[in-house]
């Protein structure tokens, strides 16, 4: 991870999607900010005084100089903002990288998340994003769909977490959509499976979604699983159907829709539990809401019986889900059963090759 700020996988849940405009107002924002019409200025000593000039900060050379103006002035909408990403990166210090991450994610409330406000008094606009036209020059700072969508590239560059765009998903296949799916509140997720299904017919989009489910991370195939019990009609449900012979797949088809016709084997059934448990981490949740999603409310010695069974499932996701018992769970017999069982996964991938 970069040392801009403390935001990572691990420690930033699972942001919601943004609404940006389409490319073309994106570009015309850019084209319109004070420092691109200084830069664009600057290479045209005969164009008339606008008031715009470069901060002292700014090396001409640096930001790429007369290539940087040339797509400016007659690139393409495309190439308007893949520039502006690469101005951005050579404008913008550290501190303020961090400041631009609080102000994305207070956007709900207008505010900066909690915390020192990197170099700035609150309240203060930092010359250089009104520069780069990513907030107004007035107080509080909140930010421009400029500054949005700079926001969710400085994230993505910090964290490696991509922030849907609404809307966005609509042409991916169905793996793509669950993957995107994962942060969407309900109505928002709605609005977007309605644009993916679309242009598909439903029976065919039901049968992606179900072979999706297969590869897909356990809060991606949550949401599969919901979406075809849920939104997909009969055409869903007649898929999840064929789905429940399917090993460790069919058998977490089962337990989410409470299926008593499913008897999965010992191996599924850990496989289950860590793939529930998998699913809170993703969205990041908290250590106790991971421990009770597998304790389910049994006393210390049932779970460390139950910790143990989790070797046994071979799920990508055992070692992480071991480690949160090994290092939150308050009883000892519980942590020391997560140990062993981590000993064994071990060794049992080892005897695998």
């Amino acid at each position: 991870m970069s040392s801009v700020g403390t935001y990572d996988d691990d420690t930033l849940p699972l942001q919601p999607p943004i609404r940006l405009p389409a490319t073309p107002e994106l570009a015309a924002a850019v084209r319109a900010t004070p420092l691109a019409a200084a830069l664009l200025r600057s290479s045209d000593p005969a164009a008339p005084a606008s008031g715009a000039e470069l901060p002292d900060a700014v090396d001409v050379d640096a930001l790429g100089g007369a290539e940087v103006i040339e797509v400016l002035r007659h690139g393409d909408d495309e190439a308007v903002l893949r520039v502006w990403g690469d101005v951005r990166r050579q404008v913008l210090g550290e501190a303020h990288l961090v400041r631009i991450v609080r102000l994305f994610l207070g956007r709900e409330t207008g505010s900066e998340t909690a915390g020192e406000t990197a170099g700035t008094s609150a309240g203060e606009v930092p010359g250089e994003f009104v520069s780069l036209g990513l907030t107004h020059p007035a107080e509080p700072p909140v930010l421009t769909p400029l500054g949005l969508w700079a926001g969710r590239q400085v994230i993505a560059e910090v964290t490696g977490q991509e922030i849907p765009v609404m809307g966005s998903l609509a042409t991916g296949d169905a793996a793509a959509l669950l993957h995107g799916l994962r942060c969407y509140p309900e109505r928002e997720r709605l609005e977007e499976l309605t644009g993916w299904l679309a242009t598909r017919e439903r029976g065919k989009a039901a049968e992606e979604l179900g072979a999706a489910l297969i590869e897909a991370s356990p809060l991606g195939r949550a949401i599969g699983v919901e979406l075809l019990a849920t939104d997909l009609g009969d055409e869903g449900r007649e898929v999840l159907d064929r789905l429940l012979g399917t090993p460790r797949v069919g058998a977490v088809i089962g337990a989410r829709l409470g299926r008593d016709d499913r008897h999965p084997a010992p191996d599924e059934i850990a496989w289950v539990l860590v793939d529930m448990a998998a699913t809170l981490l993703e969205f990041g949740g908290e250590s106790d809401e991971v421990v009770e999603s597998v304790g389910m409310g049994m006393e210390p010695e049932d779970q460390a019986g139950t910790i143990a069974l989790l070797a046994l499932g071979d799920h990508p996701w055992t070692e992480q889900v071991l480690r949160v018992f090994i290092d939150r769970h308050p009883d000892a017999q519980v942590s020391a059963a997560a140990r062993k069982a981590l000993r064994r996964l071990h060794g049992l991938a080892q005897a695998r090759g």
